[in-house]
């Protein structure tokens, strides 16, 4: 049996790999172990952890890398050390990793300095700010690709990757959208207690490259939900630099009976939440991504989803509380669905057919770059 560490920090990310831990759980050749850091332990944002382990995946283990600064560089020291420490003992023959977040970061780098094959899902995308650094340079440190889409492969052939390293699966969490084992939407409102029969998702994250004027930013946001008259499903930001900002002016909301603000909602309860939404706003990726799935209208605010939010379903907008507020007037445009390829639910279908052939085992763990001028001559 080949021993697979799939590493997760955020309550994204696992959703993004869950399809992809599940489908090696069921398969005898595999044993999938789970690393589980970052924002699942903290409590402030709901303490994730529980929803991972209600998976009953059979190797579980809890690492907590926050430290007293909220700052990036050190969540990433930290989280090498704890998760070097991990792979020394399992040994695994592939880290999996997702994204853009230091979390993967740290898998990458632990997995290239101890010669184990990496695996990078969803690199080869534009993220915006400091995130789309972390995404590239992860992939740059990881021997395998699997990917969302063709345009995504493209730019990772252009980054110097080799070809046949690069897999297109798919976006992995649409597995999980169009599954017939989705919560219904009367089950979710009853589980948190929503009473509203129509409403809005409203997710607004830190941009760390805009810290000083994260405050400004996040009560402009909030004073355009106020002044609004719709109902709003309100859930907390990830655990970047300015968090602590946004989560007090959220404070504000709290009294108001338009809103019902969580800290954290089950990754297949957000689905369905989404899914019989009337539209979301903020700068969530989830209104770039899953929300034309479903055929539902975007309001995206400010700067964080930069080239990644240019399609006809989205309302693009500053951070201004004015222009927020013209977007909320605006009349939607009828979304259609799939308006954007990230796969057809069978990404993990796809990712354990590559693991069962030989192809990636082979992969040379001495990474060369492949110079794009010469392969056309």
């Amino acid at each position: 049996m080949k021993n697979i560490v799939f590493l997760t920090g955020t309550r994204a990310d696992f959703g993004k790999i869950k399809s992809l831990i599940q489908i090696l759980e069921d398969h005898k050749d595999f044993n999938p172990f789970v690393f589980v850091t970052g924002m699942h332990l903290m409590e402030t944002y709901g303490y994730t952890l529980i929803e991972i382990e209600r998976c009953n995946f059979s190797n579980t283990h809890a690492f907590e890398n926050h430290t007293s600064e909220a700052t990036m560089d050190l969540t990433l020291a930290k989280t090498i050390e704890g998760f070097s420490s991990y792979i020394k003992k399992i040994k695994p023959d592939l880290i999996v990793i997702h994204g853009d977040r230091v979390e993967a970061m740290a898998g990458a780098i632990v997995g290239a300095l101890n010669n184990i094959l990496v695996a990078h899902v969803e690199g080869g995308e534009l993220s915006g700010t400091v995130d789309e650094l972390i995404r590239h340079s992860v992939s740059k440190m990881s021997h395998i690709h699997y990917v969302s889409n063709e345009n995504a492969k493209k730019r990772l052939i252009q980054m110097g990757e080799l070809d046949n390293s690069i897999k297109i699966i798919g976006s992995p969490d649409v597995d999980s959208m169009f599954s017939k084992k989705l919560p219904t939407i009367d089950e979710v409102k009853r589980y948190y207690e929503i009473p509203f029969s129509n409403y809005a998702l409203a997710m607004f994250h830190p941009v760390t490259t805009e810290f000083s004027k994260m405050e400004d930013y996040a009560q402009s946001f909030v004073e355009a939900l106020l002044k609004d008259n719709k109902n709003y499903v309100v859930i907390y930001p990830n655990n970047d630099l300015g968090s602590e900002i946004i989560l007090s002016a959220y404070k504000s909301l709290e009294s108001n009976s338009r809103f019902r603000i969580f800290p954290s909602v089950r990754f297949e309860y957000f689905l369905t939440l989404l899914k019989h939404s009337t539209f979301i706003i903020g700068n969530s990726s989830a209104g770039i991504r899953e929300a034309p799935y479903y055929g539902i209208p975007t309001i995206n605010v400010g700067t964080r989803q930069e080239n990644r939010a240019l399609h006809s379903h989205i309302i693009n907008t500053s951070y201004s509380e004015e222009a927020i507020l013209n977007a909320l007037l605006s009349e939607f445009k009828v979304v259609k669905k799939d308006t954007i390829s990230f796969g057809n639910g069978n990404s993990a279908e796809l990712f354990l057919n590559s693991l069962l052939g030989a192809a990636i085992w082979n992969l040379n763990k001495q990474k060369q770059f492949v110079d794009i001028h010469k392969t056309k001559n």
